[in-house]
């Protein structure tokens, strides 16, 4: 059977104009999986499918013409020219799941002379993204400085911490925890779960009273309260000025300001050291590979002689593949983000002379975290888009969905590494078989 796909080029030849559906088929390598319907009264894809797109104006599909793929996808999506059905927009997990196998193509010539010719000219003129999209990464460097050094560094861990501590509540829940839980059972809450990751990182560290520990890129000073109602003395340093805010008034309502301090600083701005412990849970993501020798020297440096280091962080499944994130990812979520795997990390943590003694993934577990961050989004949806706008809010469910099916399908994994810096002698001044309780 002729499909609209099969007519698009001989369309070109005969001046014949596409509806929508047919603009969409020519964008897409294969058969459209869901239903999808558009403005101008047109349809493809399974009449009968459980969820549907619906493109409500030309500017949607102005932003699919000018990025087929996630990237036009996600503008039309947050910027309220798409809308998706059949799911809540706090948790469209689903619609993602049955997407998955849809792949995006650059059409033929003849095709894109079809398309223009269908939409007119001047649709295809690219127009500004919604306002929760970052530059593109060329225009960075012009703006920020290149890749990773202190400023840059600080606007993008700005762009994605600084929201708004109150939409972070409503989304990560009362700890305030926003890296993967550990989950003893799958119906463990997510609460459960978080305590149980910082009482993890805490043991694998041989952490006790009087013990010092450096944690870097804290958040909102999770680990460093935990340790330090164990008598443990903490730094945590983070460059969100918003979450050094909200720690430290935790920690004083807490009555910890004896032990634990939070600092609005660069980790690389810290200039104590023979620290017993660092941990770093969440930040490795944000360093950019070729940045790993310093950043694990850094870590060297900071301990003392026996002291554990313990690194918690996304990673790829393999070493292989390129390290920037997705389109998706690098322009609404984490700009400048990168990721490898665990292999590379292992490797540059040893070459900066510590030992690694022990390793694990843990990315089923962050697939559960991101299920009951969803959970909660949906249902403190309203407060959210109250608090942070609807596009914010559309950007995080979307994000924390993908990420899930991510996890689910090893795309990405999460992975803890624990390291002890040897004296002169040798010696590791650890155990012989792991000391903590998984």
């Amino acid at each position: 059977m002729t499909t609209f796909k099969d007519r698009s080029d001989a369309f070109a030849d005969l001046g014949a104009r596409l509806s929508i559906a047919e603009v969409v088929e020519t964008l897409v390598d294969g058969d459209v999986p869901i239903k999808l319907t558009a403005y101008d009264g047109s349809t493809t894809g399974p009449v009968d499918s459980d969820f549907a797109l619906e493109i409500r104006n030309p500017r949607g599909i102005n932003y699919l013409a000018n990025a087929p793929g996630d990237l036009g996808l996600a503008r039309a999506y947050i910027a309220g020219d798409m809308d998706a059905a059949g799911v809540h927009p706090g948790d469209p997990y689903e619609i993602l799941a049955a997407m998955t196998d849809l792949k995006f193509k650059r059409p033929s010539a003849l095709s894109l002379v079809a398309i223009a010719r269908s939409l007119g000219w001047e649709r295809l003129r690219p127009v500004p993204p919604p306002p929760q999209e970052t530059v593109p990464r060329w225009r960075r460097i012009a703006m920020e400085g290149l890749r990773h050094s202190k400023a840059r560094d600080a606007e993008v861990i700005h762009h994605h911490y600084d929201v708004s501590n109150a939409f972070y509540e409503y989304v990560l829940g009362p700890s305030m925890t926003y890296t993967c839980a550990c989950y003893g059972e799958r119906d463990w809450t997510l609460e459960q779960a978080q305590e149980n990751k910082y009482r993890l990182v805490f043991e694998k560290l041989r952490l006790k009273e009087g013990d010092r520990l450096l944690d870097i890129g804290c958040g909102w000073g999770g680990m460093v309260r935990y340790a330090a109602k164990r008598g443990v003395r903490v730094i945590g340093a983070t460059l969100s000025a918003e979450q050094a805010a909200w720690a430290q008034k935790k920690i004083a309502e807490e009555g910890l300001g004896d032990l634990a301090e939070v600092r609005y600083s660069d980790y690389r701005d810290v200039p104590e050291g023979q620290f017993d412990a660092l941990s770093s849970i969440g930040l490795t993501e944000h360093i950019g590979v070729h940045n790993y020798p310093s950043y694990f020297r850094f870590i060297q440096s900071k301990l003392r002689d026996g002291g554990l280091f313990l690194n918690h962080c996304i990673t790829r499944p393999d070493n292989t593949r390129t390290t920037k994130a997705g389109d998706f990812i690098d322009r609404y979520v984490f700009p400048d983000g990168e990721l490898i795997g665990s292999g590379r990390i292992i490797s540059d943590i040893q070459n900066a002379g510590l030992e690694v003694v022990h390793e694990e993934n843990l990315r089923e577990h962050y697939a559960l975290t991101l299920t009951e961050w969803c959970k909660n989004l949906v249902a403190n949806w309203d407060a959210c888009v109250a608090e942070a706008g609807e596009g914010t809010a559309k950007v995080w469910g979307l994000y924390m969905a993908g990420s899930r099916l991510g996890f689910e399908r090893n795309v990405v994994q999460l992975h803890q590494v624990l390291g002890v810096k040897l004296s002169s002698s040798g010696v590791p001044e650890v155990p012989l078989r792991p000391w903590w309780q998984p």
